[in-house]
């Protein structure tokens, strides 16, 4: 292993260690004991089977809009529209899946998701004909997107699709359309989702690493000018990368909403989780290997922040905090990767 792939996976190891040394200093100043903390948390996220259950069921979605961005990012396109691309993908599959009774799940279920996927990709393709074709910067745009994709969804359980009172929401999806429950202990449920969004990294990183057309999208993403040279049309490089980038986002929200329960669309079904993706993408390093772990992280970090919080009487906000020191660190690479180097240099001299 040479050192540049030695280093990254050292850099978001040490952030987190970092991360997690900064936050104790801040929990002993509110006069708690990190020892104790961590473990509640650690309890909380991998404690048992409804634990492990919750934090696998935040991860699923963080996988695949972390995949999303961290997608956009490899071949040089900053897709910040992973939020509004969930929206519309889990809104466009729920309608197929409301209406899809009397057919197998073996039809119902991959229909679904393939609707969501082409909804969230082409929802992410606006943004990617308007940067080729006008050179409009693709943060504004999906940013904008963003914003349209909340508001047609809320006028959308609000209106056509709503039913009952109180919280807006869709008619539930056909029994055919949800994914298979693996394991369900007490309300929690917890479906095939997960291994989907596995099998989706593994072949995003095959697709990144191993064909000729990944090989030319992160070419693009390193030097679109000695692409273009190379003959590699920057404008289809730009559109395609927009286009799979959102199909990932739309999975990210339909195979949600086929997983977890109330299996219903709701105004704010996201939750955040779209930009989400960001943080997940820079922790694992734009890689989907990585970004798996990446999605882990987070996951149980916010899963075991609710049984330190109701526990050890300790703040959320230490949760963010720690998120916000890891994503620094990785960001700041080199400030960790000299803090590697250091070490390594005074152990060769000490030797």
């Amino acid at each position: 292993m040479n050192r540049s792939k030695i280093y990254a996976l050292l850099v978001p190891v040490v952030s987190v260690i970092i991360a997690l040394l900064i936050a104790s200093i801040i929990i002993i100043i509110i006069g708690k004991n990190p020892l104790t903390a961590y473990g509640i948390m650690l309890e909380g996220a991998f404690g048992g089977a409804e634990q492990l259950a919750n934090t696998i069921i935040k991860m699923t979605p963080l996988i695949l809009t972390g995949l999303a961005v961290g997608f956009g990012f490899r071949a040089g396109v900053f897709n910040i529209g992973a939020e509004g691309q969930m929206t519309i993908g889990a809104l466009m599959g729920a309608v197929v899946a409301m209406n899809i009774g009397g057919v197998p799940s073996v039809i119902a279920i991959p229909l679904s998701i393939i609707v969501g996927m082409l909804a969230g990709a082409f929802w992410a393709s606006i943004a990617g004909f308007l940067k080729a074709f006008t050179g409009a910067h693709e943060v504004i745009s999906t940013i904008m997107l963003n914003w349209i994709a909340a508001n047609f969804a809320s006028f959308m359980v609000t209106g056509p699709l709503a039913v009952g009172s109180g919280t807006p929401k869709s008619p539930e999806i056909a029994e055919a359309a949800k994914l298979p429950v693996v394991l369900k202990v007490q309300a929690t449920e917890l479906s095939i989702g997960i291994f989907i969004a596995v099998v989706v990294a593994v072949v995003m990183y095959v697709f990144i690493e191993k064909t000729t057309t990944g090989y030319e999208l992160k070419g693009v993403g390193f030097n679109p000018h000695a692409a273009e040279y190379g003959g590699i049309s920057i404008r289809k490089s730009i559109i395609m990368t927009m286009a799979i980038s959102g199909a990932l986002a739309g999975m990210a929200g339909i195979v949600d909403l086929l997983g977890v329960p109330p299996h219903r669309f709701v105004g704010e079904l996201t939750g955040g989780r779209g930009f989400d993706g960001i943080t997940i993408a820079l922790i694992g390093r734009n890689n989907p290997i990585g970004i798996i772990f990446a999605a882990l992280l987070i996951a149980a970090l916010r899963t075991g922040s609710n049984a330190m919080q109701i526990r050890a009487q300790i703040p959320n906000d230490i949760v963010s905090i720690i998120q916000g020191i890891v994503i620094f660190l990785v960001a700041a690479e080199r400030i960790v990767t000299t803090l590697i180097y250091w070490k390594g240099r005074k152990g060769v001299t000490t030797a």
